[in-house]
């Protein structure tokens, strides 16, 4: 199969595979070991678990680039551009070097069938193996012991949280997924978790694979001062780092696991204490708790399970006390509406749930049952698209109010798109 262009590719790829979703490593393995590659494998650095994965892939991108290394990163899922999901040292890769990869996965692939995460999976790797890279920055998609990004052998796995999420393919309780996720793990590597509250089950594989585990609050810690914060473990201390560019005081907890990943891998990624500082200062991520200002402000977060409306609950408490709260919401028609409904009820005054056009979004119906169940009120529907949703919104606001679009990839995308419209 040939295309000329990467819409060609992706729209083929979409109905190649029976499954959206597909878990497991032997058609992918299959695969990739019939790709050529020309290039060493760099250092590699697998960030699993439930939230933060992006947050951390950013930090370690950022720092690591600082200090002058050349970083490929694999993220997913995408904002507005498929090609957001495989860059180099920070730039996305042109629709061509993606083009040119699908066309040698599609020459060894033979017979065998991929799903559209795997065909993106093996285009970054088959890129990254084409390029003099020191490390690769890979994040997995669903779960990690069945995930497709799992192929590779990690030399440092890094799980920031556990929650439950995707409970369908991952199990219902936190250490059923976390069995899951710790799939990363490999024998004699080491592992980074920063879930202030692992499951047990994490420490034990750890011991059965005698891999080097470290855990936040155990191993490595951070403390806030007024306008720094200092990152410890017994061996070592960093005072006076800089506070993230990234918002919300979860994202010290993620910083300061990517420094632990950092500097177990210090001997072989020497960096300085600037390095880690400007890194921090400079990372930048779309749709993490993103501040739109304008009246009245709006404020953009992808999070899509109750863990992750725990997180905005307590950081839209402490930095909006005063606001009045208006929520654009929708999640894939999976997800756990009432968890999260339960969480950010006692916080935001108005509910207006944006249709959306993936076929894997939830009914408006199916959304307002769910948050109905909690005993929510004060929620409006009807409308035809999202940037009605919005409009609806806006008018019903007053300028000191606050805007918050949460629940789903695909809405923040649907704002970001409008936005990059409206400023054309």
């Amino acid at each position: 199969m040939h295309f000329e262009s990467l819409q060609g590719w992706l729209q083929w790829q979409e109905t190649l595979h029976s499954k959206q979703i597909d878990l497991g490593l032997e058609r992918v393995s299959r695969v990739y070991q019939l790709l050529e590659k020309p290039a060493k494998k760099p250092l590699t650095i697998t960030v699993g678990g439930t939230n933060g994965k992006g947050s951390c892939v950013a930090f370690l991108d950022a720092i690591l680039r600082q200090s002058g290394y050349r970083v490929g990163t694999y993220t997913s899922p995408h904002l507005q551009f498929y090609n957001e999901r495989i860059r180099i040292n920070g730039t996305v890769v042109p629709d061509r070097l993606i083009c040119q990869a699908f066309e040698r996965i599609e020459a060894v692939r033979g017979s065998t069938s991929l799903s559209y995460f795997e065909f993106c999976t093996l285009a970054a790797l088959d890129i990254f193996s084409r390029t003099e890279l020191d490390v690769q920055l890979l994040e997995v998609g669903l779960g990690g012991r069945l995930d497709a990004v799992n192929v590779i052998d990690t030399d440092i796995a890094l799980i920031p949280s556990i929650g439950i999420d995707h409970s369908d393919w991952l199990g219902d309780t936190r250490e059923l997924i976390a069995q899951e996720k710790i799939g990363i793990f490999r024998a004699g590597r080491p592992a980074v978790v920063g879930d202030l509250d692992p499951p047990a089950v994490i420490e034990a594989y750890a011991n059965e694979l005698s891999a080097p585990l470290y855990l936040v609050g155990k191993d490595f810690s951070f403390e806030k001062h007024n306008d720094s914060w200092t990152w410890s473990s017994a061996s070592d201390t960093v005072m006076h780092l800089p506070y993230p560019n990234l918002l919300g005081e979860h994202q010290l907890v993620n910083a300061a696991a990517v420094i632990q990943v950092l500097k177990v891998l210090a001997p072989r990624l020497p960096l300085t204490k600037n390095a880690v500082a400007d890194g921090l200062r400079q990372v930048q991520l779309s749709g993490r708790f993103q501040l739109i200002h304008g009246t009245p402000l709006i404020l953009l977060d992808v999070g899509h399970n109750p863990l992750s409306a725990g997180i905005l609950r307590d950081y839209l408490a402490s930095s909006f006390p005063d606001k009045k709260i208006h929520l654009i919401f929708n999640m894939m028609k999976d997800k756990d509406f009432v968890g999260v409904g339960q969480r950010l009820k006692s916080i935001v005054s108005n509910w207006y749930i944006a249709p959306l056009a993936s076929s894997r979004c939830a009914d408006v119906e199916q959304v307002i049952a769910g948050l109905s169940s909690c005993s929510i009120e004060n929620i409006f529907s009807g409308f035809r698209n999202f940037d009605e949703t919005l409009v609806a919104a806006q008018d019903n606001s007053q300028s000191q109010d606050l805007i918050v679009i949460f629940g789903s990839f695909f809405l923040v995308s649907e704002f970001l798109s409008k936005r990059s419209a409206d400023e054309v």
